[in-house]
C-alpha cells in the first residue's frame, strides 16, 4: 500500500522562511534600542559632568584672576613707593604666598581640564571625596560625550534600516505575487544587514568609552 506524502507548498516553505528571517532582525532591532537607550543615557550623563567641569573650570580661573589682581596691585604699590618701608617685607611675603596661591590654582585648573590620569601624579592637587586623583578633566568628559554622540548616529541609523527591514518582510508576507514576495524578501535582507553592521558599528564605537 502506497502511502502519499502531502505536497509542500513551495510558497508556504517561502512564507516560513521570510517568517523566520523576519523574527530575527526583529529580535535584532530590540538589541540595538536597548544598547540605544543605554548609551544615550551615558552621553546624556557625560554632556552633563562636561558642563559642570567647564564651570569648575572657569571659576577657578576666576579666583586665579582675583588673587593675581591683588599681587600686581601690591608689586606695584611697593614699586611706587606707596608702602612705607617698615612694612614692604611684610607685603613681599604676602606676595609670595599670593604666588603659591596662584600656582596652585594652575594646577587645579589643569587637572580639572585634563583629568588626574592625564597630569600625573606629581601634580594632584585637586580632592574629590577627600581623595586626590579622583579627578575626571573636562576634555575626558568632551572626548567620552563626543564618541557617544557619534555612537548615537549609528544606533539611529541602525534604527532605520531595521524598521525599513520590518516593513519589507511584512510586505514580502503580505503580497501573493512570487516576483513581488521575492524583491521585497530580498530588501528586507539587504536593509535588515545593513541594520546589522550600523549596529556593531555602534557597539563597537560605545564600548570604547
Amino acid at each position: 500500500m502506497d502511502i502519499e506524502l502531502p505536497e509542500v507548498d513551495e510558497s508556504d516553505k517561502f512564507e516560513k522562511r521570510i517568517g523566520i528571517v523576519l523574527t530575527f532582525f526583529a529580535a535584532l532591532l530590540a538589541i540595538n534600542d536597548v544598547g540605544a537607550d543605554r548609551f544615550g543615557t551615558d552621553e546624556l550623563l557625560a554632556h552633563s559632568e562636561m558642563v559642570s567641569a567647564y564651570q569648575w573650570y572657569s571659576g577657578k580661573g576666576i579666583k586665579e584672576d582675583m588673587v593675581e589682581g591683588r599681587r600686581d596691585l601690591l608689586l606695584m604699590l611697593v614699586e611706587s613707593g606707596a608702602i612705607a618701608p617698615t612694612h614692604v617685607e611684610a607685603v613681599r611675603k604676602t606676595t609670595e604666598t599670593l604666588n603659591v596661591d596662584i600656582e596652585r590654582y594652575k594646577k587645579e585648573k589643569q587637572e580639572i581640564l585634563k583629568g588626574s590620569s592625564a597630569v600625573g601624579e606629581a601634580n594632584w592637587v585637586q580632592e574629590v571625596d577627600g581623595k586626590l586623583g579622583q579627578v575626571i578633566g573636562a576634555k575626558q568628559w568632551e572626548t567620552q560625550s563626543r564618541v557617544l554622540n557619534l555612537a548615537g548616529d549609528k544606533f539611529d541609523a541602525a534604527t532605520l534600516f531595521l524598521q525599513l527591514c520590518l516593513v519589507m518582510g511584512a510586505l514580502s508576507l503580505l503580497l501573493k505575487a512570487p516576483k513581488l514576495k521575492h524583491f521585497f524578501f530580498s530588501m528586507m535582507v539587504v536593509f535588515g544587514s545593513l541594520g546589522g553592521v550600523f549596529s556593531a558599528w555602534a557597539f563597537s564605537i560605545a564600548t570604547t568609552v
